[in-house]
């Protein structure tokens, strides 16, 4: 069973490193604007973050194996879409149902893993199935630069289909199904959390200061907060947050993911800008924060059984701050290469304490939807990265280039290269990447302080089943 939720972990996790390194390739071969990539990436991530919360609710319902095949089917075919496409249109079409299949695949996997493996077995497990995670991100660049090298870019969306066809055909073969208790189906809070959480992530990744929007996600997002509140049989049992270990494993992962979300995206277009690095180079050139991160998975596993899941969030979101701090202060491949491995190491430690944590608050009833909360913390922490690092990113670039530079090659490192601006666009992104780094430490800190005052100093107790839970059936 295992086995099953890594490899739909892992459809996923390659499919993010992968996308990161095919950006250049998007924008020479397919003629992709910095507008066209910006929505192939937020188009997966607003489909993927609105939906997460409904489908992690309707997964504890209806069946989380259910939605765990389904969700795989969807986001296998949207795939196979986007290997055809031919059109920046079409690709970003393809990336939004894809973020639907992600949303319906990515809640099962966790609270499947909570429900199926006892308290002795359970942070191990969660080890296991956050290294297979690190795992995808060494495969990911590994096997997509190899397929951007020698193919066209739409190869790498072709990794997706047999992994997960093979998971689909493992979890009818090998994996119970598993539902929460008999709960009444929530239509009000399912409508308005779509609508405040679309928004919202919306608003954020693309920073349209939109009355219009700004006032949906406030309104949504506070109905669904009273709606929630109110009712007989909430969606997202808002109590949660008053248990500590909950609100701020939530809170941490938050800015964690803020911290680290537009890490990979900063360092692809340096590889290969910058750098010089070709696709199959530049993925293998990401390696070292993987392998790091890989190891300390299984490390920090080890000390949880020792050490609270506090100390273990605290010190490895300093670790990691420590990694930011590296890269902003060096240059060349060398003091990269260091700074991700201090960054692995960091977030190997922090990662599985920080998710024990938030699960381990949540009774097993809820275990789809407390699964979707922890997906929709990491997602909005993502979007809030692109946005706003993003646009340090983007600014700074852009201040760094020559004022007589056509506007194209001030506003994208890539149209640089192509207009002849080599050189002076990669002393400017080095610049950018830089900013960004410090701005990445400075939340990564704010993310450690907050763990440190926040959660409990014990190890949280194991989530105990709710009465009506129902036991696994085949």
């Amino acid at each position: 069973m295992l086995v099953v939720l890594c490899l739909s972990l892992l459809v996923l996790s390659i499919d993010g490193t992968v996308l990161n390194l095919a950006i250049p390739s998007l924008i020479e071969e397919l003629g992709a604007t910095p507008s066209d990539i910006q929505w192939i990436l937020d188009a997966y991530v607003l489909a993927f973050a609105g939906l997460l919360l409904t489908a992690g609710s309707l997964s504890d319902r209806y069946g989380r194996r259910r939605f765990l095949v389904v969700g795989l089917a969807l986001f296998g075919g949207a795939s196979m879409l986007a290997v055809i496409a031919s059109e920046p249109w079409q690709v970003i079409g393809a990336r939004a149902l894809m973020g639907v299949g992600g949303s319906i695949l990515m809640p099962s996997t966790l609270s499947i893993l909570m429900t199926v493996f006892d308290e002795e077995e359970r942070r191990k497990a969660m080890a296991i199935w956050g290294g297979v995670a690190m795992i995808g991100v060494i495969a990911g660049p590994t096997l997509g630069g190899f397929l951007l090298e020698h193919y066209w870019w739409g190869s790498v969306f072709l990794l997706n289909v047999p992994v997960a066809a093979l998971a689909i055909a493992a979890a009818y073969a090998l994996m119970p199904e598993t539902r929460g208790g008999g709960r009444r189906l929530d239509p009000v809070g399912v409508v308005l959390s779509i609508a405040g959480l679309t928004s919202a992530v919306y608003v954020i990744i693309e920073r349209e200061w939109n009355p219009l929007v700004i006032a949906l996600a406030v309104v949504t997002l506070t109905a669904f907060v009273v709606w929630e509140l109110r009712s007989e049989h909430p969606m997202l049992p808002l109590a949660l947050f008053r248990n500590r270990d909950f609100s701020g494993a939530s809170f941490s992962i938050l800015l964690m993911s803020f911290g680290a979300g537009a890490v990979m995206l900063m360092l692809s277009q340096y590889l290969q800008f910058v750098l010089g690095y070709g696709e199959l180079q530049a993925g293998l050139a990401m390696l070292p924060y993987a392998a790091a991160a890989t190891v300390f998975n299984g490390v920090g596993a080890g000390l949880g059984k020792r050490v609270g899941n506090r100390m273990l969030v605290a010190s490895g979101l300093l670790v990691m701050a420590a990694g930011f701090v590296v890269m902003a202060t060096g240059d060349g491949y060398p003091s990269l290469a260091t700074g991700l491995v201090v960054m692995g190491i960091g977030g190997g430690l922090a990662g599985p304490a920080a998710y024990t944590s938030l699960m381990g608050a949540i009774p097993l009833e809820h275990a789809g939807v407390g699964s979707a909360m922890n997906d929709t913390v990491q997602q909005v922490g993502l979007a809030m990265s692109i946005a706003v690092l993003g646009s340090v990113l983007a600014g700074v670039f852009t201040a760094e280039m020559p004022p007589d530079a056509p506007a194209a090659a001030r506003e994208s490192i890539g149209v640089a290269h192509q207009m002849g601006f080599g050189e002076v666009a990669g002393e400017a992104f080095t610049t950018a990447m830089h900013v960004g780094s410090w701005v990445g430490a400075g939340f990564t800190l704010a993310a450690a302080l907050l763990a440190f005052a926040v959660l409990r100093s014990g190890r949280p107790a194991a989530p105990a089943p709710a009465p009506e839970e129902s036991a696994p059936a085949v």
